[in-house]
């Protein structure tokens, strides 16, 4: 018999086969729908009466089947509730992967790590009227297939605000919408591929999971070193492009000098290279002006990237690019076939957002909050642990803490760490030669919600007071 339907508030997909009798098929295909999960444990099963109309068999067939599966413990039946799926031991499910490195799965106890705003901060109000305003008003039409490079109105708020608040260089058509950064980096390494590019620089230190994405994509990579004026331009040669963080680079904190930032421009000029700015958190800064943009020096040899997840949350996963001319085509190739799109609706709310300058605002008091916090951890550190020191503190959500070295082991450290519910990043892991990077933590101060930062800050702090490591 071929597989039916039966409905009772929702749809029971039965496939009863042919080779077994009616009543031998219905318990095998109910046992089976128990048993792969798809009726789950408490789910009510559709009367005798409705199941047999809907698969065209006799009602005794069903009230047979039903009673022998209960008898067997797969269903239950009780007066007035009718029958339903039973509950059953747990089975152990089969191992989960490990996240990708640029994923932050939640943890139990003082949650430092870098790369997470507060999420407790996230504009809920504006954003709810935000919505409200946008399926108010926008056309039947913004809800078919859109550009693939993001819609017209996001694109166009986009290069206002980064015009007026990070002095960009663009026009619309010349910002791309991307899922992220990651999605963002992607696209740009696969329309280097298209210009016949073979190869890429990333800072040393950087986040491996960047480098491994370009390699994987067929690039080579190189890591010229980043000192206390940021990049070493000198360590580039020949490569298609190099990807850097000058606000704030990541994870050490520096800012690229005016005069590396000179002779990085005249590099790309001189190579025809480009230079992917990642400005991941460009917006927060506290003791200094603002540092613009490196693309309005030079908008047609740099590719500038900008997110919301330092901004306004990770999960929206929307990003942008601003790029150069000669690579409007090459990713509109990229996007060809690529489905990694924004959700139109969300694309509209933040852009009324960023018109109506509501995202200005919510940054003011980001910037505020971070920066309170940004200076308790200065305190906790200079008053509770003198030989610590702390760096790349001017502008960002993170810092980094540098210990004095000795016999203490990054590993072990972390580990101890670890052990009384400390979730921070090591500093090392960022560089390519880890045994040759200096012993530090990078303190993510705007991850814990408001309410868990001091307890964080003390639990941090009481960890690395203990005396089995003399940096008290």
């Amino acid at each position: 018999m071929a597989d039916q339907w039966s409905r009772l508030g929702l749809d029971l997909h039965l496939g009863l086969g042919s080779s077994r009798g009616l009543r031998a098929g219905l318990e095998h295909a109910l046992r089976e729908a128990v048993r792969d999960g798809r009726l789950a444990p408490g789910t009510p099963l559709p009367s005798s009466r409705v199941l047999a109309q809907d698969l065209r068999v006799a009602r005794g067939t069903v009230t047979q089947a039903y009673d022998q599966l209960v008898a067997e413990g797969w269903l239950t039946s009780r007066p007035r509730s009718g029958v339903r799926v039973a509950d059953r031991p747990c089975v152990p499910s089969a191992p989960v992967p490990p996240s990708p490195p640029t994923t932050l799965p939640p943890v139990r106890g003082a949650d430092l790590r870098s790369g997470l705003p507060d999420l407790s901060g996230f504009p809920r109000r504006e954003w709810l009227a935000a919505t409200r305003q946008v399926m108010q008003t926008a056309p039947n039409t913004a809800f078919g297939y859109g550009d693939p490079a993001g819609s017209a109105e996001l694109r166009e708020a986009i290069a206002s605000y980064l015009g007026r608040s990070r002095g960009v260089v663009t026009t619309p058509d010349r910002v791309f919408v991307c899922a992220g950064y990651t999605h963002a980096l992607r696209l740009i390494c696969q329309a280097l591929r298209v210009l016949g590019a073979s190869s890429i620089a990333f800072e040393d230190p950087a986040e491996p999971a960047y480098c491994a994405l370009a390699a994987e994509l067929g690039l080579a990579v190189t890591r010229p070193p980043v000192d206390g004026d940021g990049l070493v331009v000198a360590g580039l040669s020949d490569e298609a492009a190099v990807a850097v963080t000058p606000a704030h680079q990541y994870p050490l904190g520096v800012t690229l000098s005016p005069d590396r930032r000179t002779r990085l421009l005249a590099w790309a000029e001189r190579t025809g290279a480009f230079v992917v700015e990642d400005d991941y958190d460009g917006e927060f800064r506290y003791d200094r002006q603002p540092v613009g943009a490196l693309q309005g020096l030079a908008p047609d040899r740099v590719v500038y990237a900008g997110t919301t997840s330092k901004t306004v949350a990770p999960g929206l996963r929307i990003a942008w690019i601003a790029v150069p001319a000669d690579l409007v085509a090459p990713l509109r190739e990229s996007t060809r076939w690529d489905e990694a799109y924004v959700n139109v609706i969300d694309q509209l709310v933040l852009a009324r957002l960023m018109r109506t300058g509501e995202l200005d605002r919510h940054l003011r008091r980001c910037r505020t909050r971070y920066r309170h916090r940004r200076d308790r951890l200065g305190d906790t550190i200079a008053t509770r642990l003198p030989a610590g020191r702390l760096s790349g503190i001017a502008a960002g959500l993170h810092a980094v803490l540098q210990l004095p070295g000795g016999d203490i082991s990054e590993t072990l450290l972390l580990r101890h760490l670890s052990e009384r519910g400390v979730a921070v990043d090591g500093i090392s892991y960022f560089y390519a030669r880890p045994s040759e990077a200096p012993l530090g933590l990078i303190i993510g101060y705007a991850t814990p919600p408001e309410h868990a930062y001091g307890q964080a800050l003390d639990t941090l702090v009481e960890a690395l007071r203990e005396h089995s490591w003399p940096i008290g």
